[in-house]
This record gives C-alpha cells, structure tokens and sequence, in this order.
C-alpha cells in the first residue's frame, strides 16, 4: 500500500513537468473520459465531468463489469456519482480531493450455471488526484483513494456465490483517465 501512494504521488510529479506550467482558469466546462486501468480488470468505465464554480466539478461515472473469479461469473452495472474540490480556483484542471458514491447491481452465474442470482451494493469514499487539461483539450486523470462498499445477494438458484464478498468492505481506487475537454 505505501508503495501504491509513493508511486502514485511520484507519478503526479512526473507528469506535472509535462503539463502547462501556468496556473490560468480552463475555458472548457465539461469532460468525458474513460478510466484505461479499469479495462484491465474487465470493466468499462466512462465519466462525464461538468465544472459547477471556479474550485468544484460534478461527475457521474457508469462503468459496465464483465468479470470472473474462479467459476464465478459477473456482469453488471457500476455507478459512481461524486463531487470534485480543486484545491486552487481552477476547476477540471488541477489537483482535487472527490468525495463519491457508489452503487453497484451485479448479476452472477457460478459452476456452470448452477448457482444464480445477484448482489446489490452501496457505499461512499474519497479519492484525491489531479487532472491535466493538455494542448486541444486533450486531458489526463490521475486519482487514488478508497471506500467501503456493503451489500446483499438474492439467490435465484443454488447458494450464496463463494466470491461475491470480494467486492464488499473497505477497497481500494485507483485510476488513469484519458478524455477530452470542452
């Protein structure tokens, strides 16, 4: 975990060489982006990013999850609705702290078929990051942070999948978001 933080503020540093240098309110209000580390884990994720005063944004993320834990399989929908605090007066471009929510509503199917139903979960956290609004409007994000997450299952047949707590407790976010502003 300190390993994940350290890289992640060194990567920050890193790739604030290579952004704009001077500190000058964004033209663009809106963003839409996609989270690329997300795709790796098999979930689709998609944010819609909207500046409401000079130092807060809204955004509203829907992801898709297509995943598989051993013989359990899931599919489903992720949403991630969350307010955005830049620290300086310069809202979708800068360094943030972002409370959120999110809901998720999975459906599962596990050894064949036999065992099926789905899981419903709810919670709350806080990611912090920073986002670059590049030459043309180009932008990256990049974020960390955690949650806790809580929810139930309805059994449609068989018996409570083995693997569906690994998506319940405190866990942790991380993302690379590549988009454009406008």
């Amino acid at each position: 975990m300190k390993k994940m933080v350290v890289l992640f503020v060194l990567a920050i540093f890193s790739i604030s060489l290579f952004a704009q240098s001077e500190i000058e309110a964004a033209p663009e209000k809106n963003v839409l982006k996609v989270n690329t580390l997300a795709l790796i884990i098999g979930t689709g994720s998609v944010f819609y990013e909207r500046e409401l005063s000079d130092n807060m944004s809204a955004q509203m993320g829907v992801g898709y999850l297509n995943y598989k834990i051993d013989e359990t399989k899931f599919s489903g929908l992720i949403l991630t609705p969350e307010f955005k605090f830049y620290i300086r007066k310069n809202a979708i471009d800068g360094f943030y702290l972002a409370p959120y929510l999110r809901y998720n509503k999975f459906d599962y199917t596990e050894n064949d078929n036999q065992n099926q139903g789905s899981f419903k979960a709810f919670g709350g956290g806080v990611a912090f990051g920073r986002q670059w609004i590049m030459q043309k409007g180009f932008i990256m994000d990049l974020f960390f942070g955690g949650h806790y997450t809580d929810g139930s299952v309805d059994i449609k047949s068989g018996s409570d999948p083995a693997d569906v707590t690994k998506f319940e407790g405190f866990k942790t976010r991380v993302g690379f978001a590549i988009g454009f502003a406008f």
